[in-house]
């Protein structure tokens, strides 16, 4: 309280004396924040300035590898969705459905005559009253081959898959084990009018067929009524395993899968129905229109890239004109129109050149239609192979261009360079901020120094005061 009241009382009297015309006359307080700031403005304008720049910069770069993600993600999407390759078309699409398998571009018509499809074995074992009730122990064997006419025959080449079933396993233990196994077979168990089941299921395919042995533990039996063979066991079968069969152009053909590759050249099909003795035909979209339209888009596309580097690489206003990102970037869009898109291509497709695109000498691009129109004559097959996913192609190539140019590991690309002002910029952050605490405790410092100044002037000008005053009242004495 007392300190509260002294400082008060201070106040208070400097408040008094500086009305009444004492002391110095001057805002110590406003003169200690003004000194403080002068004594450190050049530097903290310097900083500000750094700060400027170095957010120009890296909104400018950021902006240009946007551009780039956009760009290549139109091109992505085009080209997954299948507008710009030659999309297989069922014309039974309850037969089939077809989709590109990548392995080479398909052309031409072909018909397809599904006579059955790819079947599973299932079989379902004996019923177990209880199900919590333990089966027993011991060890069920699956062996693979084929299940006909009531005999078996193995496939030495599948190896046959032991599991072992531990004492007071109950039939969701088995089944458990089974699917833990990952054979190719899986098992539930289902609970029926004749009690609980274990179901089993394999793959498709003839060769997938299987019979479950089982061992038992001496001492703990009832395992072998889980067993179950086409000669023997008390199970049922369910589904017998098959493979599909179809015709391509009339040739007959089998799978062990419903998802056939390659019965049409660069094309995977999942059958889904049977059409016997009414084929139906599988064709390929003509793409010409759209390829002609992405491309326009593409070379429009590139133009904004060029035209946003442009304006950040300008000799006089540009924010990364000494840039060493944005400058590979410039280069890279340079050589961009005569690349190879696919390594190893021989036909009249080999470049975005061949496609239409060309550099003009000020870096922009245009599209020559006529010319993309006579590579699409003379091969359409390689035009479209550019068109698809995969390692290369016209996709690949505008992502590997943003990926060159967003790299933060690379010194030489828009990445690194963001990377390397963000660093700059946390640095002059951190700088301004040591600027403030050191500017703040100069200004502590003067107000405190000031103020003792301060009261040395009022004590001053109070002896001067009293002085006058004697003087004067002497003066009037002897007059």
């Amino acid at each position: 309280m007392t300190t509260t009241s002294s400082t008060n009382s201070a106040s208070t009297t400097q408040s008094l004396i500086s009305a009444l015309g004492g002391g110095s006359g001057i805002d110590m307080t406003a003169l200690a924040n003004n000194l403080a700031t002068a004594e450190f403005a050049a530097r903290t304008d310097r900083l500000t300035n750094q700060s400027d720049t170095l957010n120009a910069k890296i909104s400018s770069a950021s902006n240009l590898k946007s551009v780039l993600l956009n760009l290549s993600t139109a091109m992505g999407d085009a080209v997954r969705n299948g507008s710009l390759s030659p999309t297989p078309q069922v014309t039974n699409a309850s037969v089939a459905k077809a989709t590109l398998s990548g392995t080479r571009t398909p052309t031409g018509t072909f018909t397809l005559e599904v006579t059955a499809l790819a079947k599973s074995q299932s079989i379902a074992t004996q019923a177990v009253a209880l199900p919590s009730s333990p089966v027993g122990s011991g060890t069920l064997t699956l062996r693979f081959g084929t299940v006909a006419n009531g005999s078996f025959a193995q496939d030495t080449g599948h190896a046959a898959v032991p599991i072992t079933i531990p004492a007071g396993a109950k039939l969701s233990d088995v089944a458990a084990s089974i699917n833990a196994a990952k054979a190719g077979v899986t098992a539930y168990v289902a609970s029926t009018d004749a009690g609980a089941q274990l179901v089993l299921k394999g793959a498709e395919g003839a060769a997938n067929g299987f019979v479950l042995d089982a061992a038992e533990t001496a001492s703990d039996p009832g395992l072998a009524q889980l067993a179950w063979s086409p000669s023997g066991g008390a199970g049922q079968l369910l589904a017998s395993a098959g493979d599909a069969a179809f015709k391509v152009d009339g040739l007959a053909r089998t799978s062990a899968s419903n998802t056939v590759s390659e019965a049409i050249p660069g094309v995977t099909m999942t059958l889904t129905a049977t059409n016997p003795g009414a084929p139906t035909t599988v064709t390929f979209a003509d793409t010409s229109s759209a390829i002609t339209s992405s491309m326009s888009d593409l070379t429009s596309a590139l133009n904004e890239v060029v035209a946003a580097l442009t304006k950040a690489t300008d000799p006089d206003s540009g924010e990364l004109r000494t840039d060493p990102g944005a400058r590979a970037l410039k280069r890279s869009l340079g050589q961009l129109a005569g690349a190879t898109v696919i390594p190893g291509a021989t036909g009249a497709a080999r470049t975005l050149a061949d496609l239409g695109l060309s550099t003009q000498r000020d870096g922009t691009f245009v599209l020559d239609t006529k010319r993309l129109a006579d590579t699409i004559a003379k091969d359409p097959a390689g035009v479209s192979a550019m068109f698809t996913n995969g390692l290369y192609g016209v996709y690949a190539n505008i992502d590997k261009l943003y990926r060159g140019a967003a790299a933060s590991g690379d010194a030489n690309s828009l990445g690194g360079s963001i990377n390397r002002y963000s660093k700059l910029l946390k640095q002059v952050t951190t700088d301004k901020a040591d600027l403030a605490t050191k500017q703040e405790t100069l200004r502590a410092n003067l107000v405190s120094r000031l103020g003792v100044s301060e009261t040395r002037i009022t004590s001053s000008k109070s002896t001067l005061s009293f002085l006058q005053n004697q003087i004067a009242a002497w003066n009037n004495a002897k007059g």
